[in-house]
């Protein structure tokens, strides 16, 4: 299992397990260019070949829903790392 950690001056994420899927509600706080940040891991999502991996949705003032199939979550959580939007993921 991943865990991680996030700075909470500027984003809050919430996690909730939804079976089959693990929903996510995220709120950029901070810097309003990490929600481009969002977008670029949106786009890399919506062009691979799996349709229904992760879902966002994009609501006013930075808020976000994403719905991520359950065997995406690793790879959706690498890629909040890879775009700078937590500060440590490790296994447990």
């Amino acid at each position: 299992m991943l865990t991680y950690t996030y700075d909470q001056q500027i984003i809050d994420i919430q996690e909730k397990v939804n079976e089959p899927d693990v929903e996510f509600h995220i709120q950029i706080v901070g810097d309003p260019q990490l929600g481009e940040k969002l977008k670029q891991i949106q786009y890399v999502f919506e062009h691979d070949s799996v349709l229904t991996d992760v879902l966002f949705y994009t609501y006013p003032n930075q808020k976000y829903q994403i719905i991520v199939r359950q065997d995406f979550y690793d790879d959706f959580i690498l890629a909040l790392m890879k775009h700078k939007l937590l500060q440590r993921v490790e296994w447990t």
